[in-house]
């Protein structure tokens, strides 16, 4: 073969290779950020063990804090290694800092501590913003700086709300359009405007919730729909589409903002009565084992109890107990019963089951089901029962 007629087969190759389809294998690989986050936080293993049988469901402060405890501890061994800065370990964080308080243990506030400085330099996700997502970690923040006051424990959380404040409104989209962010985002507003004196944050976040509250809660059922897509959905037996976890995150929210909002503030009397409403909607529709249906209208159709939103009832009806906003007597067997039935999906090794994954609206959920976000739930549960007299 001459020369010439090698060059013209090298051409050939070349140009069949080019025109040959690359494999996935050569492609770049896909980031799923959401798959990587629902195996950081939490995992549905098929044999998760037997169930234990160490745990009193008794309202008595030593059983409480021993049933934090062995939450806690197993959630720490599991997960800490994973420790990130997205909401769903932002509300563990809620949790464990409220555990250290309970128990008197320094090691789950020590643990977040440590993520704080020395993984997250004290920074906000700032990849999304405004998303209210990417700033409930904030609350951590502030709980510790609150405890030795370093600036640098809250510039970034301080300098993100500055840019908040000063948003206008988008007529198209609201900044807090599901429900969930009223847990992530307006208790770091009220909670830094209280330690900073700023009414900006506090006045900002007070416009936002009415606007929220105004798209997405409904003043006849008293109960929030997750986020304007579901407006119009029913369940299979006709009634509205309302999520537990949905309006778990209001209760727990709502909690959190009268905790820190000035006992003048203006609007505070309407804050105050959307927690009673909710709250007292939600006691009816508790189920006989004590825990809730992740489809709060409609237990027909998910006959699984369900974690994550029990805990965050229980929480804030507990809280609403011991600061005297609801009545004792008809919300302490609600609380008892609830505290009881959670135990029930503890684990011998610690892990809390019965946890809807990550999600939006309703679904079935597996016993061993375990997510940090419904264990922060669970340690704040057992931080307001464990201070009942």
């Amino acid at each position: 073969m001459n020369r010439r007629n090698t060059v013209v087969l090298f051409g050939s190759l070349v140009l069949a290779f080019a025109l040959v389809p690359r494999t996935n294998a050569q492609a770049p690989a896909k980031h799923d950020a959401g798959a990587v986050e629902r195996e950081a936080a939490g995992s549905i293993p098929s044999d998760p063990g037997p169930l234990a049988t160490d745990l009193s469901p008794k309202l008595d402060s030593k059983d409480i804090r021993k049933a934090m405890r062995k939450v806690a501890d197993w959630q720490l061994l599991a997960a800490e290694s994973k420790f990130n800065q997205q909401w769903t370990f932002a509300t563990l964080y809620d949790g464990l800092l409220a555990a250290s308080e309970t128990t008197g243990d320094p090691k789950y506030r020590d643990a977040v501590a440590h993520a704080a400085a020395d993984k997250f330099q004290w920074m906000l996700v700032q990849s999304r913003f405004p998303h209210a997502d990417d700033e409930a970690i904030g609350k951590s923040y502030l709980a510790l700086y609150e405890r030795a006051p370093e600036p640098v424990k809250i510039a970034d959380v301080r300098a993100t709300m500055d840019r908040l404040v000063v948003r206008p409104d988008d007529p198209k989209k609201n900044v807090w359009w599901w429900c969930d962010a009223l847990y992530m985002a307006p208790p770091v507003l009220t909670e830094l405007s209280r330690i900073t004196g700023d009414h900006r944050y506090l006045d900002y976040m007070d416009h936002e919730w009415w606007v929220t509250s105004a798209e997405l809660y409904d003043p006849q059922q008293h109960l929030f729909t997750r986020d304007a897509t579901f407006l119009k959905k029913t369940e299979a037996n006709g009634q509205k589409l309302f999520w537990a976890r949905g309006n778990g995150w209001v209760l727990g929210a709502l909690v959190r903002v009268l905790t820190t909002m000035p006992k003048d503030y203006p609007s505070r009397p309407k804050y105050e009565q959307q927690f009673r409403e909710i709250a007292d909607r939600v006691a009816g529709l508790q189920q006989p084992d004590g825990l809730w249906r992740t489809g709060l209208l409609d237990q027909e159709s998910y006959k699984e109890p369900e974690v994550s939103g029990t805990a965050f009832y229980t929480y804030a009806m507990a809280w609403g107990i011991n600061t005297g906003r609801l009545p004792r007597a008809k919300f302490l067997p609600v609380v008892t019963k609830a505290w009881a039935g959670m135990l029930t999906h503890v684990y011998a090794d610690g892990r809390l089951g019965s946890i809807q994954p990550i999600g939006a609206a309703p679904d079935a959920v597996g016993a061993s089901s375990s997510y940090v976000y419904g264990v922060g739930g669970f340690l704040l549960a057992g931080s307001e029962l464990a201070r009942m007299k």
